[in-house]
């Protein structure tokens, strides 16, 4: 619907993301504690409203990330006021501006998210951590590596292990509902009172700059829907026509700086082509 409704039509997409925004302010305002409970991706919105929880427990099998600057839009629903209370500054940039997504191990050492658990077993019942992921080692060559995604032909099989899983529905919930239960019951034993004092405490060091700026990103997100969000929504949207779901960026950069005006031509000539 970004690209087939809301691309061009800047006031609906400024009234969608009005609701967006008032999901967010619900949760920051809820007088009991919110728990992110991650399935698989928490990405771009997702990532969003995850961070405006107040805890988060994982599947080992989930992703992090933003999609923005690469599918023609910016985090700024949530993401660039709260990814830096979470992680450094330098890692909440690269996350913001890089699009790349991060394992549920990275996030759990990064400071992220509180517990990341495993979701699958081996043939003889046994919990197996995700094996597309570093795990059994802190070290190597003097990097870090621990939660790093594996690669070549290690990260290829277990990928497939991983898929046929999940495509026989070989995948079990159960750690993830005893943490989130575990941790319902540690608040269940504590003064209530306390506790949303607390926690609206620690809150408002996040809605300071959600409050701030929530108003004039919404504003810009609309305006964004006339431009580089029609592009990107639009190259995502078509990727099975084209075989590519991003904008031909080089082109796009090249045509800017020489001042071409942004028409229909412009648009036709970065965008990806339909395969013959």
């Amino acid at each position: 619907e970004y690209s087939e409704y809301y691309s061009k039509r800047p006031e609906e997409y400024g009234a969608y993301m009005e609701l967006f925004n008032n999901m967010v302010d619900s949760i920051l305002s809820c007088k009991k504690p919110v728990i992110c409970r991650v399935n698989g991706m928490r990405v771009a919105g997702g990532q969003e409203i995850g961070t405006a929880c107040d805890i988060t427990v994982a599947s080992d099998l989930a992703v992090f990330g933003q999609a923005g600057p690469r599918h023609g839009s910016a985090p700024v629903g949530g993401a660039t006021d709260f990814l830096p209370w979470y992680l450094s500054i330098e890692d909440a940039m690269w996350s913001a501006v890089m699009c790349e997504m991060w394992s549920a191990y990275k996030m759990q050492i990064r400071g992220l998210i509180t517990k990341a658990v495993p979701v699958l077993k081996d043939e003889k019942g046994n919990w197996v951590r995700n094996p597309q992921v570093i795990t059994d080692r802190w070290i190597e060559n003097g990097e870090v590596v621990y939660g790093e995604f594996k690669s070549g032909e290690e990260y290829k099989k277990a990928r497939e292990w991983v898929n046929e899983k999940l495509k026989n529905n070989e995948y079990d919930f159960s750690l993830l509902d005893k943490e989130v239960e575990r941790i319902v019951w540690q608040v269940a034993n504590l003064f209530p009172g306390c506790v949303m004092m607390t926690i609206d405490s620690v809150r408002q060091k996040k809605r300071f700059f959600w409050d701030l700026m929530k108003h004039e990103h919404r504003h810009w997100l609309a305006a964004n829907m006339m431009g580089e969000a029609f592009l990107g929504f639009a190259a995502f949207n078509t990727r099975k026509m084209t075989g590519k779901d991003l904008i031909d960026f080089i082109r796009y950069r090249r045509l800017i700086a020489e001042g071409r005006l942004v028409d229909d031509s412009f648009m036709e000539e970065v965008m990806p082509k339909p395969q013959k």
